[in-house]
């Protein structure tokens, strides 16, 4: 086991005050890997500390030369992407698939923030009033904090630090304890595009963490994501202190096949939507809204392809890899337990799988249920496992309702060939994010990501034109010169206030 893992400072490592540390484990095998630092309030001062010294620093520096730094990060990532996916596959489980595509997508928005000096500039009216002009300019805020989940170690913190440095920001970033290392790898790369020194900076922790960025006087925004209960907790406290605050929370998404849909295609992409990264994704379809003559054929063709993965280790190409803890592996069977004595159909069983794995790893394979009811269990509660279930309804109407009866808000997808259909489904579902045939709907980083209920605390999504208002704030001036050449000569340049004019 190597040693524990400390936080980022100013530019180099900061050893924590405290002797707390956690465990990180790698779940494909079971093995404690490392440890990392549990951050105490002293940890806290010190490391926003850093990033409020460096603020005013970063803030004047011209948007040219941030724009060349930003620029240096996107180059040294895309060389060295390889290098971050295989930390994610080591702390997280996914495969390395996955965890390159994590990587790229979070990469789409690094590539945003690089032309960001458009959505940065102002308006002006010129003689609003007789002799008077107004612009507006949008200016950082200052230390923003990013919370961020297991399931995404380096996309969910690139959804946010890409635009707030950009902008002009410094950040701290508290990365989950279960997989702290991706966060430490990007500080140093930032280090080596030329980021000046307390710019970006990583707190490692627990609650004592979280809680201590929510109340920091020093902290004017928090962005997280994460559970609902937890976002909630982090909307509320950060509000209550004063701050900037988006909390996106859970999910329970559902996708929607019509009885015309391209079946085969409809099953494809619930497996890989259902089971794709072991259905730890806020964007995951967890239920499949069966509708009609739809329901036997697409279970079929759904139970065929799962029972076709291979689960195991994720640098040994598998198709789908660990949960990330002994504990989320024990929530997902018991959840497969109850749902099997709620009454539902047990399709395919995840708890047989043998994984293609050494050691005493956290898996559970592809799970299937059919004659799911909103009543139960796996139905109602967000599972973060691979547990599909699949929920049957006579029409089209059935399936809005279902879904708009859902507490939570963020994503849903049609299969369809029928654009009435879809058209009308786009309108009237009271989701945040949509798919028409496709099945995991996350915007392009020029669109914002958030979805509605349960599933937001705050009024702000992640990305796109709505992050770049998230990590600025307007100032409107107003202004007025007094023109010599109209006051009568040279005798009239001293310009002493009052003036009647």
């Amino acid at each position: 086991m190597s040693t524990v893992l400390q936080h980022w400072a100013g530019g180099a490592v900061l050893e924590s005050t405290g002797e707390r540390a956690g465990d990180v484990t790698d779940p494909a095998t079971g093995e404690v890997t490392r440890r990392v630092a549990m951050a105490t309030e002293a940890d806290v001062e010190a490391v926003v500390g850093a990033a409020r010294e460096a603020f005013t620093g970063w803030r004047d520096t011209s948007l040219a030369r941030r724009t060349q730094i930003l620029f240096a990060f996107r180059e040294l990532l895309n060389a060295r992407a390889g290098e971050l996916a295989a930390i994610i596959t080591a702390e997280h489980g996914k495969v390395l698939s996955d965890a390159a595509g994590e990587v790229a997508r979070g990469q789409e928005v690094v590539e945003f923030a690089c032309g960001i000096s458009h959505l940065l500039k102002g308006s002006a009216t010129e003689n609003a009033s007789t002799g008077i002009d107004v612009h507006s300019i949008r200016q950082p805020l200052g230390v923003v904090g990013i919370i961020s989940p297991f399931n995404f170690p380096a996309m969910v913190p690139m959804w946010f630090f890409p635009i707030a440095i950009a902008a002009g920001n410094t950040v701290v970033l508290k990365p989950s304890e279960k997989v702290p290392s991706a966060a430490q790898w990007m500080a140093e790369l930032w280090r080596e595009a030329g980021l000046p020194d307390g710019v970006f900076n990583v707190l490692h922790g627990d609650g004592t963490a979280v809680d201590g960025l929510l109340t920091h006087p020093d902290v004017k925004s928090v962005s997280f994501v994460g559970s609902t209960p937890i976002a909630r907790h982090v909307y509320e406290t950060g509000t209550a202190h004063g701050k900037r605050v988006q909390a996106l929370g859970g999910a329970k998404n559902h996708a929607v096949v019509l009885p015309d849909a391209d079946l085969d295609m409809a099953a494809d992409q619930a497996v890989n939507a259902g089971f794709g990264s072991a259905g730890e994704r806020c964007m995951a379809i967890s239920a499949v809204v069966a509708v009609g003559s739809a329901g036997d054929p697409l279970v079929k063709r759904i139970a065929d392809r799962a029972r076709g993965l291979v689960t195991g280790d994720g640098r040994r190409g598998a198709d789908m890899g660990p949960l990330v803890t002994r504990a989320a592996q024990e929530r997902v069977s018991s959840y497969v337990d109850a749902g099997e004595a709620a009454g539902a159909t047990l399709v395919v069983d995840g708890r047989e799988v043998s994984p293609d794995a050494e050691g005493a790893g956290f898996f559970v394979g592809p799970t299937l249920f059919d004659h799911v009811t909103t009543d139960m269990s796996i139905y109602t509660d967000e599972i973060f496992g691979p547990v599909l279930s699949v929920v049957r309804v006579d029409t089209y109407d059935e399936a809005v309702a279902l879904i708009n009866a859902n507490p939570y808000g963020n994503g849903t997808a049609i299969f369809t060939h029928d654009g009435g259909a879809a058209r009308r489904f786009q309108r009237e579902v009271e989701v945040g994010m949509i798919g028409i045939n496709v099945p995991v709907p996350v915007p392009t980083a020029y669109y914002s990501f958030g979805g509605w209920g349960s599933s937001l605390f705050g009024d702000t999504h992640a990305h796109g034109t709505e992050g770049v208002h998230f990590f600025t704030r307007g100032k409107v001036v107003t202004s007025r010169w007094i023109d010599p050449a109209l006051r009568g000569g040279p005798g009239e340049l001293d310009l002493g206030f009052p003036r009647n004019v």
